[in-house]
């Protein structure tokens, strides 16, 4: 099973920048696709953004899209996740997994962490 450790978050200004990445242990995830997803309090976790296995393929939330950037170094076995033009409303707990399905938004059931996205106004 892969384990993911989300690390990167922390408070940044409204219309600012932050870049999370996502390392793996256990396992080479080069053989999967890796989505971002984010819980805000008190709603549900959601899609952000994925990455196929040969970095070619991307899909985004309409939300996050021309603004977050999803990358991958199979090398480091991370995933990273650019952010930028953020707002208050992309505050939450990121977390990073394992996807499957064509649109690539469908994660395993088991989550790390996450690191926390606090956006100031």
């Amino acid at each position: 099973q892969v384990q993911f450790v989300e690390s990167g978050g922390g408070l940044v200004q409204d219309g600012g920048s932050l870049k999370l990445a996502c390392a793996a242990s256990r396992q080479d995830i080069s053989v999967y696709a890796v989505g971002w997803f984010r819980q805000a309090p008190g709603k549900a976790r959601e899609f952000v953004a994925a990455i196929s296995r040969i970095e070619g393929r991307t899909n985004y939330a309409a939300s996050v899209k021309g603004r977050f950037t999803i990358s991958r170094d199979n090398a480091k076995n991370t995933i990273y996740l650019q952010m930028s033009s953020v707002k208050p409303e992309d505050t939450a707990v990121y977390y990073c997994n394992v996807v499957y399905g064509q649109q690539m938004t469908s994660p395993l059931d088991s989550w790390g962490q996450g690191t926390q996205v606090t956006v100031s106004s």
